[in-house]
């Protein structure tokens, strides 16, 4: 590994900066690291705050140091020799000497503005490309013609408009002239692969733009190969490589290996694909697993919001519910008869649980009419649930609990039918077994059932409202905190039936009052 001083001559002594070397098979690759290029445009944003009214510096008495001589690269010479101006600094290689130098101080306008930079084997350059980026900072690389045609169809065009022997091209407003270095220095590499793994994804999609620039397809090709391979990571990162790569116009490089990542042209609908995780959650016999992948499920779905899933998905959710409906009506028919009642509580737990999140599905989908008309058209099993102890069937009532909840909630308007007929056939066993939710289900909210049931309730005809409120009346008087506390729906009702028809008729008699004296 050789090495380079960057030698940079300051106001008050000289500092020697080392610059790492890349040796590549065709000679020595000279590249300034960020620090050095973001240096040098400090010193160069400086010059114009320098006030010139400032107090001249004293110069520093003369002292003997020992320093270093350097041979300057053949770029100094052919600078003078193409009237391009003579650049501050330069990187070149460094020979040791004995030779005692006294600094001396330099003016302000004289510290560096530039960079020069050599390819290959020192001398041998036949060729040069500057690099103008912002606010005057340049870039001056000393390159090798047949290395820039044979890599890049920018310079070939360029440089065949050329007729001089030696070629100078500049490139203005350039807003990343450390990239372009960079990809110009991976012409002479033979193993870009090597090179881009030291690299991070958001610095190699910098490198794939300026070689689609300058048409440099091997480099392009290198680039999409390791953002195949590499991990992306967080959403924001795959955002910006799968933006980069669709704004590709390169033609014959393929971006169809990055795509693969996120797009598909799979056999499977998405309709079966879908079903088979339904199936597999449902199915699952491990609490833990089932519970969050449940979770992890329906909240994919909810931030999908429907876009990209089956239309007939519905239907699979609904033969879903069915098999369970199914399930559940054996296991309470079991548990009547009194066979293996631990192993039926616990598989009715299982199916009631696996409803709950159904419907939660469905309601996200806004598809749960359908789910609650069959619920409320389950009277055989309503009957069931009378006979089984507490502990067997509680469960159940965490499937009425939220349909009432997504009624309340506007997530579901069944029909006026619908709900009364939900109200008649459940209603007497989720009171049954409030008290039991309340103290043995720590997922259950009481205050958002009883308000889900209160407001679907207030959805009926007074008559039917009348009905219902009476009869959970007597419940709630000689249960307790073991009934649902409907008292705001009762004031509602109350209200509805003995205050606001009494408010009619005395505002019509003050409306026939009035017309009366006006006609006198």
């Amino acid at each position: 590994m050789a090495e380079i001083k960057n030698a940079k001559v300051e106001q008050r002594q000289t500092k020697i900066r080392n610059v790492p070397v890349a040796v590549t098979p065709e000679g020595f690759w000279c590249c300034p690291s960020p620090v050095a290029f973001q240096k040098t445009l400090k010193s160069h944003n400086s010059l114009t705050k320098h006030k010139q009214s400032s107090p001249p510096l004293q110069p520093p008495k003369p002292e003997k140091k020992p320093s270093s001589t350097t041979i300057r690269s053949v770029i100094a010479s052919d600078e003078t020799q193409q009237n391009l101006g003579s650049f501050d600094t330069v990187h070149s290689i460094a020979v040791p000497a004995t030779v005692q130098e006294r600094p001396q101080r330099q003016k302000v306008e004289t510290l560096p503005r530039k960079v020069a930079i050599e390819f290959g084997e020192p001398g041998s350059s036949d060729a040069k490309v500057i690099l103008v980026g912002k606010q005057g900072f340049c870039v001056k690389l000393s390159v090798h013609k047949k290395v820039l045609v044979d890599h890049s169809c920018f310079f070939a065009k360029k440089l065949a408009e050329k007729d001089s022997v030696f070629a100078c091209l500049e490139i203005e407003s350039c807003e990343d002239a450390e990239l372009y270095v960079e990809t110009i220095g991976l012409m002479y590499c033979k193993d870009m692969k090597q090179r881009l793994m030291k690299q991070n994804v958001s610095r190699v999609l910098r490198v794939l733009k300026v070689a689609e620039v300058l048409g440099f397809s091997s480099c392009i090709q290198s680039c999409l190969d390791y953002l195949e391979a590499v991990p992306w990571v967080g959403e924001e990162e795959e955002e910006k490589v799968i933006s980069s790569i669709l704004r590709l116009k390169t033609e014959g490089v393929g971006v169809t290996p990055v795509l693969k990542r996120v797009a598909s042209n799979a056999v499977d609908p998405p309709k079966e694909t879908l079903s088979r995780i339904i199936e597999l959650v449902l199915r699952s016999k491990e609490e833990k697993s089932r519970r969050e992948m449940k979770s992890i499920v329906l909240k994919l779905l909810r931030e999908q919001n429907g876009a990209n899933v089956a239309d007939n998905f519905n239907d699979t959710i609904y033969s879903s519910c069915q098999t369970c409906l199914d399930s559940v009506l054996s296991l309470f028919k079991q548990a009547s008869e009194g066979e293996k009642p631990e192993t039926d509580t616990k598989q009715i737990a299982v199916e009631a649980d696996n409803l709950t999140w159904l419907l939660d599905v469905l309601a996200e989908r806004q598809a749960a009419e359908e789910f609650s008309v069959t619920w409320a058209n389950q009277k055989e099993l309503a009957l069931l649930h009378e006979k089984l102890p507490l502990m067997s069937r509680y469960h159940i009532s965490r499937v009425t609990s939220r349909l009432f909840i997504g009624i309340g909630r506007g997530e579901l308007l069944p029909s006026k039918d619908t709900r009364l007929l939900l109200l008649t056939t459940w209603l007497q066993p989720l009171f049954n077994d409030y008290n039991w939710l309340q103290h043995g289900c720590r997922s259950f909210d009481g205050k958002l059932v009883e308000e889900g049931i209160g407001r679907t309730i207030l959805t009926l005809p007074l008559e039917d409202q009348q009905s219902i409120l009476l009869s959970w009346l007597g419940s709630f008087l000689n249960g307790g905190d073991g009934c649902p506390n409907l008292q705001r729906a009762f004031e509602v009702w109350w209200r509805r039936s003995f205050i606001r028809p009494y408010s009619d008729r005395q505002a019509n008699g003050s409306c026939q009052t009035d017309s009366t004296s006006k006609e006198e």
